[in-house]
């Protein structure tokens, strides 16, 4: 018998007969002899639809009672899946995030984990129940409020999850077969992968791959949890994403786990370029610039700095970012445009990112000569540059992205025989 911790997104349960369709799936584990969790995100596009309604009747909707109305559409869900579960005769107990004992800090909107005491989720699989658990929330003990996780928080709920209880693995269902060599949307002829590194799904999750989010891959990572990415429109192996331990375990297994050169191809359309033109080149002019845009609270991506015209001894500095924060990133270097000696600022949100990655890229030469011979012959021109010791992004034109990902997927061989099959059509 097993510990399973799933997760399903909204796509998975976005009406009557999906949730209806998932309640059979967990159903079955538990006949199986599994214990079972189960996280959920809100149904289909709730969460968006409760933002609409909340800036209907706000412009700026206060950040606590934003976290109580969106925090409520996991609850839908949560509810109406153990009820379905209820209707097949199994015994299934419903719990908030702060039920389940998910603590976090006070942060609204964006709530880190802090620690998870699943008291009562451990009583009620004591007692043969199947645990039902709204995704994407918690509770700080401090201010005993409700936060919401941001982004991707029914995945970070899983996995913290699958940590406290000593899961032997985290089932992350979505509406793609598993972790792809890229965005099936995008690029038709991607291949499932059988299993990727926690290190590799981290750069593609960092650089645009949806099917994962970022934190809850990290979660994993630094709690030893074994994710295993599925669809819950089929019934097919899905993607197993292996931190150190479990790729030791695969080994002894003699399952073979060379690192492939490239893992996957990773596009991104939302991020935006800010270039700081005139730039005195002297020491510490840099760092006012970035200082500048930390305290402004956008994250940098990628920088880069030209050579500086010897005439006039300035230089520009291009920098990307994500889109929502471009506009309070360039008011913030305005204002300080007089101190900081620029001549002015250009904002570009018609970029798009693509990114290379692939554990094998540390011992592989020509990684990146084949990449960029993939773009010139394809006519694509790249305007910034970014390495990591197993990733290569590049930016290029957004309009240019979506072929620029299939020529480089081409490129390095990753292109499968059929076209790969998205069910619901989101990638969540």
């Amino acid at each position: 018998m097993a510990l399973i911790v799933q997760k399903y997104g909204g796509s998975s349960v976005a009406d009557a007969e999906s949730i209806k369709r998932v309640a059979k799936r967990v159903v079955d584990n538990r006949r199986a002899g599994h214990e079972v969790v189960v996280a959920v995100s809100a149904m289909g596009d709730t969460t968006d639809e409760l933002l609409d309604l909340a800036n209907q009747v706000s412009p700026m909707p206060a950040p606590r009672e934003l976290d109580m109305l969106l925090s409520s559409g996991e609850r839908i869900s949560m509810a109406l899946l153990a009820m379905a579960i209820h209707s097949m005769g199994f015994e299934a107990r419903s719990f908030t995030g702060s039920q389940a004992g998910m603590i976090t800090d006070a942060t609204h909107g964006a709530a880190r984990i802090v620690d998870v005491t699943p008291v009562r989720l451990r009583e009620a699989l004591d007692e043969g129940a199947i645990v039902i658990v709204a995704g994407f929330q918690g509770f700080n003990r401090d201010t005993r409020d409700i936060t919401t996780l941001g982004r991707g928080g029914s995945d970070t709920t899983a996995v913290a999850l699958a940590a406290a209880l000593d899961a032997d693995v985290c089932e992350i269902y979505s509406d793609v077969d598993g972790i792809f060599t890229a965005d099936p949307r995008v690029v038709p002829k991607a291949r499932k992968l059988d299993h990727v590194s926690s290190e590799e799904m981290l750069e593609l999750a960092a650089n645009g791959a949806k099917v994962l989010y970022i934190r809850a891959v990290e979660y994993a990572r630094r709690h030893g949890v074994l994710i295993h990415a599925r669809s819950s429109f089929s019934s097919g192996e899905g993607t197993l994403v292996l931190n150190d331990k479990h790729r030791a375990r695969y080994v002894e297994e003699g399952k073979p786990m060379e690192e492939p050169i490239v893992a996957g191809v990773a596009t991104d359309l939302g991020q935006a370029k800010i270039t700081v033109i005139g730039v005195p080149d002297v020491p510490g002019k840099a760092a006012e610039i970035f200082k500048i845009v930390a305290n402004s609270g956008a994250n940098v991506d990628m920088i880069v700095q030209n050579v500086s015209a010897a005439t006039t001894g300035r230089t520009d500095i291009s920098f990307t970012l994500p889109k929502a924060d471009a506009a309070t990133a360039i008011r913030a270097l305005a204002s300080e445009q007089a101190q900081v000696g620029f001549a002015s600022l250009v904002h570009d949100d018609q970029i798009g990112k693509l990114s290379v990655v692939g554990a094998g890229m540390r011992t592989h030469s020509g990684v990146s000569a084949t990449l960029f011979e993939a773009l010139s012959i394809a006519g694509i021109n790249i305007e910034m540059i970014s390495t990591s010791e197993i990733r290569i992004s590049v930016v290029v034109r957004g309009d240019d992205l979506a072929a620029a990902a299939r020529v480089v997927h081409t490129a390095y061989g990753l292109d499968g025989d059929d076209d790969a099959i998205v069910h619901a059509g989101t990638g969540r």
